[in-house]
C-alpha cells in the first residue's frame, strides 16, 4: 500500500490526543526535563522560522520522553502589542477579534504539524486569567520598591505612538517593532528598578555554561558595568554643581571643555539665567539634539555638534575652568548625561575639540615615547601608558594612575569609587490599548493609589473602536476610566497606560507549570518541581530583549517567595537556532521570498517537512531553504515505507526478542547487528549530548540503506532485520513521528511507539569481529589484511610471522626488531 501521509498524519494526532499521551503531571518518581521554545506572537499563521523552531524543540521532547524523562513541552501564545491594534484599524475589527481568530487558527497548524504539545496548558497572554496577574506581579513589585513613577526624557516612536524601553531602540537607533526613528520626549512614565539587580544580572552570567557565549557575550555589554569615580564639578559664578562619571579619572588634567547631553536639566536652568536671544538660542538647539536618533548623535564617524553655553565649570583638581557645551554625542542613557572632555585620548572628544577650537592637552604618553603635541597629533592616542602633564600622578603606570587619582577624589571629599551599568530602569509605561492596563488610579486628595487585590482584574474594554491615526483609545473612554479612589472613596482616574508585552514574556514559562491555578500565577510547588527550563530554544533577537527581563523576573519572584531561593535563573541551557534563508536573503514578506509551511505540509507532509528542517543544517546555524532538499527528505521517507511495506510478512512473522552477538554464527548477521547498534549509540549521542540533529538524520540513511541490502538467510536472519527495523522507527520516531508510528503498529506492536522507551545499545555488538593491520618493513608499509579481532601483541605477531607472504618478505634477512600494536600495525625491522 502507498504512503499516504494524508491519511496517516490526521489519524495518529488524533490517537495521540484521545490517548493524552503527553499530558503530564509532577512525579517526584522521575527525573523532569523541561523543554521550552519561544512562544509566538499570534500573526495569523506560522513561518518557516516557527517551523524550525518548535520542531527542534518537538524533537528533543520526544527523544527524552523516549527516555524515560517526565517532559515538559507546552505551548502558548504571546498575545498582546501593536500589531494586532494596527491590524484592527486595517481589518476594521476589534482586536481581541483578530487575536484570539489567529491563535485558533495557529493552535490548529501546530496540531496539524504534529507537535507533542501538553495542550491542557496552552497560556494566551491577551487572556483576562493571564493578565490579571501581570497586575498582581505589579503590585508586588510596587511593594517592594520596584516600582516608581517619574517624567523623564524617554524613547518615543511616531508611527507607534508610544514609547520605548532603552532595550527596545535597536540597529541605528530605530523602533523595534516598525523601524521608525526614535526620538525623545519628556513624559510621567512608570519604571521598574531592574538596575537593582544589574549586579546579580552579571554575576550570574558566569553560571550560564549551556548558553552560547555570544548571547552571554552581548548580555554582559548590554548591561556595561563599568567601575569609575562620581564627583562633582562647580559652575563657576553660580551656586550649581555638575555630577559627572568616569572610568578614567586619571586624566581629569586633560579636561578642555565640559560637554552635557541636550535632555540635561541644566540646559534650562543655564537658559533661564542667560536669557534673552541666548536661551532662545539654547533651547532650540537641545531640542534639535534631542529629537535625532541615539545612532546619528553617538556614531564616531558623525559630524559633531555643540553648542557653547557661556557657562563654566571648574576642574575638581587644576582649579581651572573649562567652557561647559551642549553636545550631541552625549546622552542621559549612560553617567549622569555629563562628561569631562579629554579630546587627546579619546575620538569623540577629540572632533568635537577640533571642530570648535578646544585646547588638546596630552596626559598619557606611550611606555617608551615622549607625548605626542596636542596642538598638532592628527587624531586621539590610547589612554594606556604612562601619566604625563598631570602633576602628582606624572610617571605612574595607568593603571596606578587611575588607583592614585581616585584615591585622591576620596581623601579630598571630591568625589567617590563607584560602579555605573549602562543598563537602566525599565520603562514600561505604553500609551496604547492592547496590553495589560496598570493598575494604578490617581486621586486628587489621595494621589497615585493602587488598586487593591481584591480588585483585580482591571479588565480592558473589548467594546473599542482604534482610532486611524494611532493612539491609545482607553484615554477616550470616560466610562472606562473614570472610577472611584480605593482610599478615600472619592472621584478618581484609572491610568490609561498599559504594561509593555514583555512583562508579559518574562514569566509565561512559571505559568506553564500550573496555568489552572486561580489564586496565585503559578503553584509554588508546580514551579518549583519544573523549574528551571532545562532547554530554551528561540532566536538569537531575543538576546537583550526578553532574556534580560525573563532573568530579572526570576530573581524577583525568588526573592518574592514565589519560586525557591536559589533559583536565580530561568533558563539552564539556550539554543538559539539559524535563519531561514532563500535566494540569499532572510525568509520575510519583505523580500518576498517566503514559503508557506501549509502548502509545504499539504504538499509533501509534515514528517517530511520537520525531516528536511532538521537535516539541512545544525540547528544553530542559518539553513538554506531547498526545494530539492524537501523533495530528498520525502523520498527517504518513502524508501523507508517500502523497506517495512515490501519485507512485512517476513518481519511480522520475526522473532521480537534480540539475539545476542555470541549467538550470531553468520558474518553477515554480526555485521548488520553491529550496524543497528553503532548507528543506535551514535544516533543517540549526537540527540542527546551533540544536539547535531542533521549528523543523527544522515546515520539513519545509513541504516536504511544497509538494511534494504540485508537478505536475511533464516529466522535469526528475518529477527536481526526486523530488530534493525524496529531501531530505525525508534530512532527516526522524533524526527518523522508520524510515518513511524504507522509502521511500528503494522508490524504488529500494540503500544505508541512516541512513549515507547528508547532502545539500549547493546555493548557486545559494538565490538569489531576483525581488523585491518598494515605490515611494515623498516617502517615502510608493505601490504594491509585482516585478521581477528582483539588478538594480543603476541598472538597478532605470531600470526603474521606465520604468513607465507611474510617468510617470502623477510627471506634472506635478519629480522633486528619488531613491533606490534594490536588492531593497527606490525612492524619489523630487518638486516639484508
Amino acid at each position: 500500500m502507498p504512503y499516504d501521509f494524508s491519511a496517516i498524519e490526521p489519524k495518529w494526532q488524533k490517537a495521540w490526543a484521545d490517548s493524552k499521551i503527553f499530558e503530564v503531571e509532577v512525579d517526584h518518581s522521575k527525573e523532569k526535563f523541561y523543554c521550552l521554545e519561544m512562544f509566538p506572537y499570534p500573526s495569523g499563521a506560522l513561518h518557516m522560522g516557527h517551523l524550525r523552531n518548535y520542531s527542534i524543540g518537538d524533537l528533543l521532547a520526544r527523544f527524552l520522553r523516549m527516555q524515560g524523562l517526565n517532559v515538559l513541552n507546552p505551548m502558548g501564545f504571546d498575545a498582546f502589542g501593536m500589531p494586532a491594534e494596527n491590524a484592527a484599524i486595517k481589518n476594521k475589527t476589534a482586536p481581541s477579534d483578530w487575536t484570539w481568530s489567529n491563535i485558533e487558527h495557529m493552535t490548529q497548524q501546530l496540531k496539524h504539524a504534529g507537535y507533542s504539545y501538553d495542550w491542557r496548558r496552552r497560556v494566551e497572554t491577551c487572556n483576562v486569567n493571564y493578565y490579571r496577574w501581570n497586575q498582581w506581579l505589579f503590585l508586588q513589585f510596587y511593594k517592594k520598591g520596584l516600582v516608581y513613577r517619574k517624567h523623564a526624557p524617554v524613547n518615543w516612536c511616531d508611527k507607534c505612538q508610544t514609547v520605548l524601553a532603552n532595550e527596545q531602540v535597536v540597529d541605528d537607533g530605530v523602533c523595534w517593532r516598525c523601524g521608525t526613528p526614535v526620538t525623545k520626549r519628556d513624559l510621567d512614565q512608570w519604571f521598574i528598578r531592574i538596575t537593582d539587580y544589574a549586579q546579580e544580572l552579571v554575576d550570574c552570567l558566569d553560571d550560564l555554561k549551556g548558553w552560547p557565549e555570544r548571547v552571554v557575550t552581548m548580555q554582559r555589554n548590554w548591561i556595561g558595568r563599568s567601575e569609575g569615580v562620581h564627583f562633582e564639578m562647580d559652575i563657576a559664578d553660580t551656586d550649581l554643581k555638575l555630577e559627572a562619571f568616569t572610568t578614567r579619572i586619571d586624566t581629569i588634567f586633560g579636561v578642555t571643555f565640559v560637554a552635557m547631553a541636550a535632555e540635561h536639566p541644566y540646559v534650562e536652568k543655564f537658559a533661564e539665567m542667560a536669557g534673552g536671544e541666548k536661551a532662545a538660542e539654547m533651547r532650540a538647539f537641545a531640542k534639535r539634539m534631542a529629537s535625532r536618533s541615539t545612532i546619528e548623535r553617538t556614531a564616531v564617524s558623525t559630524d559633531k555638534e555643540g553648542m557653547d553655553t557661556g557657562f563654566f565649570a571648574v576642574n575638581p583638581v587644576t582649579g581651572e575652568k573649562s567652557p561647559i557645551w551642549i553636545a550631541d554625542y552625549i546622552l542621559t542613557d549612560y553617567g549622569t548625561g555629563a562628561i569631562m572632555g579629554v579630546p587627546a585620548h579619546d575620538q569623540r572628544d577629540f572632533d568635537f575639540a577640533r571642530k570648535y577650537n578646544i585646547p588638546v592637552i596630552t596626559v598619557v604618553r606611550p611606555v617608551d615615547e615622549p607625548a605626542p603635541d596636542g596642538a598638532t597629533m592628527p587624531a586621539a592616542v590610547a589612554a594606556d601608558g604612562v601619566a604625563c602633564n598631570s602633576g602628582f600622578l606624572d610617571g605612574l603606570p595607568t593603571e596606578e594612575a587611575i588607583a592614585r587619582a581616585a584615591e585622591w577624589f576620596e581623601e579630598h571629599g571630591k568625589g567617590k569609587k563607584e560602579v555605573q551599568f549602562r543598563l537602566r530602569d525599565w520603562l514600561i509605561s505604553r500609551q496604547r490599548y492592547w496590553g495589560t492596563p496598570i493598575p494604578m488610579v490617581y486621586c486628587d486628595h489621595c494621589g497615585i493609589v493602587p488598586v487593591p487585590e481584591e480588585q483585580l482584574p482591571v479588565e480592558l474594554p473589548l467594546d473599542i473602536e482604534m482610532p486611524a491615526n494611532g493612539g491609545n483609545p482607553l484615554a477616550q473612554r470616560p466610562d472606562w476610566y473614570n472610577t472611584t479612589c480605593p482610599v478615600c472613596g472619592g472621584p478618581a482616574r484609572r491610568e490609561t497606560d498599559t504594561i509593555d508585552t514583555f512583562f508579559c514574556s518574562s514569566w509565561y514559562f512559571d505559568r506553564y507549570t500550573s496555568p489552572w491555578s486561580t489564586d496565585m500565577p503559578f503553584d509554588k510547588e508546580a514551579a518549583a518541581y519544573w523549574m528551571t527550563v532545562d532547554q530554551y530554544i528561540g532566536g538569537i533577537e531575543h538576546a537583550c530583549l526578553h532574556l534580560i527581563y525573563a532573568r530579572f523576573f526570576t530573581k524577583v519572584l525568588s526573592d518574592l517567595g514565589l519560586l525557591p531561593a536559589d533559583m536565580r535563573e530561568p533558563f539552564k541551557r539556550l539554543l538559539t537556532q539559524g535563519m531561514v534563508i532563500k535566494d540569499g536573503a532572510k525568509m520575510s514578506k519583505s523580500s518576498g521570498n517566503v514559503v508557506d509551511p501549509d502548502e509545504i505540509i499539504k504538499k509533501f507532509g509534515a514528517d517530511t517537512a520537520r525531516l528536511f528542517i532538521l537535516f539541512a543544517a545544525p540547528p544553530e546555524k542559518d539553513l538554506d531553504w531547498s526545494e530539492r532538499g524537501v523533495e530528498g527528505a520525502n523520498r527517504f521517507l518513502g524508501r523507508v515505507w517500502r523497506l517495512v511495506e515490501q519485507n512485512l510478512d517476513g518481519l511480522r512473522t520475526a522473532s521480537a526478542e534480540r539475539a545476542a552477538m555470541d549467538s550470531l554464527t553468520l558474518p553477515a548477521e554480526r555485521d548488520m547487528k553491529r550496524i543497528i547498534h553503532s548507528t543506535l549509540d551514535r544516533v543517540t549521542k549526537d540527540i542527546r549530548e551533540e544536539r547535531q540533529f542533521n549528523t543523527a538524520v544522515a546515520r539513519l540513511r545509513e541504516l536504511t540503506n544497509a538494511l534494504i541490502s540485508f537478505a536475511p538467510e533464516d529466522a535469526k536472519g528475518w529477527s536481526i532485520k526486523r530488530e534493525g527495523v524496529e531501531t530505525l522507527l525508534c530512532c527516526l520516531s522524533p524526527f518523522a513521528p508520524h510515518i513511524t508510528e504507522e509502521l511500528w503498529h503494522q508490524l504488529g506492536n500494540e503500544d505508541f511507539l512516541s512513549v515507547h522507551r528508547w532502545f539500549e545499545v547493546d555493548k557486545g555488538a559494538l565490538v569489531e569481529d576483525s581488523a585491518t593491520v598494515v605490515l611494515q618493513i623498516n617502517g615502510k608499509v608493505r601490504e594491509q589484511f585482516t585478521v581477528s579481532a582483539g588478538l594480543s601483541k603476541e598472538d597478532l605477531l605470531a600470526e603474521v610471522m606465520s604468513r607465507e607472504e611474510t617468510k617470502k618478505r623477510l627471506e634472506g634477512k635478519e629480522i633486528v626488531k619488531t613491533i606490534a600494536v594490536p588492531g593497527k600495525l606490525v612492524n619489523i625491522v630487518v638486516k639484508g
